[in-house]
């Protein structure tokens, strides 16, 4: 066993002008109301790495600045390195209005939160994709006005005494196992 140097690993990567040639994971996540830069950063970076659809930033959630604005969010950018170039992201303020439109395109919802329904994440099925994968607040989760709009809800089960995990650590294992499920139905 030979550890891969950066240059090795990138031979079988896709570049930036390139990744409009690789199908994408069918997955738009939403975050709302998101606190943290450094989980923002976070997800973007993960969203490359399991490649998928888009990101949408709701709420209040930190999003990349433009150049015009002051570099007040490095902390996005630090963390993401490089993601936010090749994720395709949008800012719009009102969640409910990209998962209305999104449900009118045919795309089923899902909510990464613990509710009364919700499914273990190692029990979804292909079944499932298209989707928007809806990821809350570090503190207060997905809010009960969006769990309305969703078709179900994808908890991770939690056995110590703590009732979640860190968002973007949430978010890594939810999308990865979507990948999974994704490539084993290709």
């Amino acid at each position: 066993m030979k550890k891969l140097s950066h240059d090795e690993i990138s031979e079988s990567r896709s570049t930036l002008d390139t990744l409009h040639k690789v199908e994408k994971l069918p997955v738009i996540v939403l975050l709302n109301s998101i606190r943290s830069n450094y989980n923002v950063g976070s997800i973007f970076r993960t969203s490359d790495g399991a490649m998928i659809e888009k990101l949408y930033l709701c709420g209040y959630t930190p999003h990349p600045p433009k150049p015009a604005l002051p570099a007040c969010k490095k902390e996005i950018f630090k963390t993401a390195l490089g993601a936010t170039e090749s994720v395709k992201w949008e800012y719009v303020k009102d969640p409910i209005e990209v998962i209305r439109k999104l449900k009118a395109e045919g795309i089923k919802i899902g909510a990464l939160e613990l509710t009364s329904e919700s499914t273990p994440y190692y029990n979804l099925d292909e079944n499932i994709f298209p989707m928007c994968l809806v990821v809350g607040n570090e503190i207060t989760g997905v809010s009960q006005e969006i769990l309305a709009e969703c078709d179900f809800s994808i908890e991770i089960p939690q056995y110590g005494i703590k009732q979640s995990l860190n968002v973007a650590v949430a978010y890594g294992i939810a999308i990865f196992e979507l990948r999974k499920i994704f490539d084993c139905k290709v």
